[in-house]
């Protein structure tokens, strides 16, 4: 029987696999490290007190590939390149959610409405990797190879979601609220369709990898057609939401250091 946990199962227990996993993981965490820094580093003078949240959001992001990173290495795997259909990140950017690379490359600061795009765009992009983190959570916690990386990377990006909600209240309460909501409502629709197609992709690359048959590769496809149909039809709602988070001042600190794996 086809689960979420036998599937990541047998991706976990092979090599190649695992290291496709883990390059697609690590190239999209330190993408958005590197995006937070150039946020951070340009925020506009009247939210400067909202740089050391996003620098501490960067550092997380870092500290996730840092990871992904040496869980290959503690296998004795090397990162893959990474096929541009899986590139998460940067289908986004294309889809023109989020902030463009080139103004974040620049030295212009941002406005306020920039900020506010950033983070509507991270407020869609967290729910879906705290929910991805969350499935691992719950089925591989306590794995013995893992399982610390799971249960760190999972409350981290709790940490980053309630940011955006408690964010995102203080600057509808400013008068932005008809802006945010716009933005929400664009970033979650475009990321329903690059979550589905970057699925696809994934799943097509481990497909051809584990030898999957043409039946349970159409299954597979089948199931994330359905998940972007409910999204589509309903489930996107839940993405642009908001509400003040249970963790308030979540991105208050310093960043948490990366665990070893000897």
């Amino acid at each position: 029987m086809l689960s979420a946990k036998s599937l990541f199962t047998e991706i976990l227990d092979d090599d190649e696999s695992f290291a496709l996993f883990c390059s697609i993981a690590a190239s999209g965490e330190s993408q958005g490290g590197w995006e937070n820094a150039r946020i951070a580093a340009l925020v506009p003078e009247s939210e400067r007190a909202l740089a050391p949240k996003i620098t501490r959001h960067g550092a997380d992001e870092d500290k996730h590939g840092r990871i992904f990173n040496a869980l290959m290495r503690k296998r004795g795997l090397e990162p893959v390149p990474v096929p541009p259909e899986t590139d998460y990140t940067m289908l986004l950017e294309r889809q023109g959610i989020g902030l463009a690379h080139e103004k974040l490359k620049g030295e212009q600061p941002l406005t306020v409405q920039d900020v506010v795009t950033y983070l509507s765009h991270s407020r869609v992009t967290e729910q879906r990797a705290s929910e991805e983190m969350d499935l691992l959570r719950k089925h591989f916690a306590d794995h013995a190879d893992i399982g610390r990386a799971v249960r760190m990377i999972s409350n981290d990006e709790d940490n980053h979601l309630a940011y955006c909600h408690e964010e995102l209240l203080r600057f509808a309460a400013a008068g932005h609220g008809r802006a945010i909501q716009r933005t929400l409502r664009e970033c979650a629709l475009a990321e329903i369709r690059v979550y589905r197609d970057v699925s696809l992709a994934v799943m097509a690359h481990m497909g051809r990898i584990l030898g999957w048959s043409g039946a349970k590769s159409a299954t597979l496809a089948a199931g994330i057609h359905a998940v972007y149909a409910y999204e589509r039809l309903a489930g996107w709602r839940r993405m642009v939401s908001l509400r003040m988070p249970e963790r308030r001042d979540a991105l208050g600190g310093p960043a948490s250091a990366a665990p070893e794996f000897a």
